[in-house]
C-alpha cells in the first residue's frame, strides 16, 4: 500500500488551519484548497475577482510544483466563490492556467463565505509526474 507523505512549500501560503498544503499518496497529489493570500506577507490579496483568482493559481502552482505535478497533469478541481454571477470572470483567468486538452474535471460551486473573506478558493486532484 502507498505511503502518504506531506507537501509543503514556503512558496505557497501556511494553512490556516488543522491540514497540510498537500497530501501525495502512490502517484496522487491532493492539494489543499487555495485562497488569494499572498505567501511573502500572509495577507489577503484583495482587489478585482481576477487578481484573487491570479493568486490562487499562483499558489496552487507552488504547491503543485512542490509535489511534483503542473497545471498540466490535474485531473480535477473544485472552485468555490462566494458570487456565482463572477463566474465568467473568474472562469477567464482559470482558463489561462488550465489550457491542456483536455481540461481537468471541475465542479464550481457558490459558498456563502471562505477563510479570511476571500472571495474564490480552487482545490485540485493530480498526477505525479514521471521522475518526480
Amino acid at each position: 500500500m502507498p505511503q502518504q507523505t506531506e507537501v509543503r512549500t514556503a512558496d505557497a501560503p501556511a494553512p490556516v488551519g488543522p491540514y497540510s498544503q498537500a497530501i501525495r499518496h502512490g502517484d496522487l497529489l491532493y492539494v489543499s484548497g487555495q485562497i488569494p493570500l499572498d505567501p511573502k506577507t500572509g495577507e489577503p490579496v484583495r482587489g478585482e475577482i481576477e487578481d484573487q483568482v491570479r493568486q490562487v493559481l499562483s499558489n496552487l502552482r507552488a504547491v503543485l510544483d512542490a509535489g511534483g505535478a503542473s497545471f498540466a497533469s490535474v485531473l480535477r478541481t473544485t472552485v468555490y466563490v462566494t458570487d456565482l454571477s463572477l463566474f465568467a470572470r473568474v472562469n477567464a483567468v482559470y482558463a489561462e492556467a488550465f489550457d491542456a486538452d483536455p481540461a481537468p474535471a471541475r465542479a464550481t460551486v457558490q459558498v456563502a463565505a471562505l477563510p479570511l473573506g476571500a472571495e474564490v478558493e480552487i482545490d485540485c486532484i493530480a498526477r505525479i509526474e514521471s521522475g518526480a
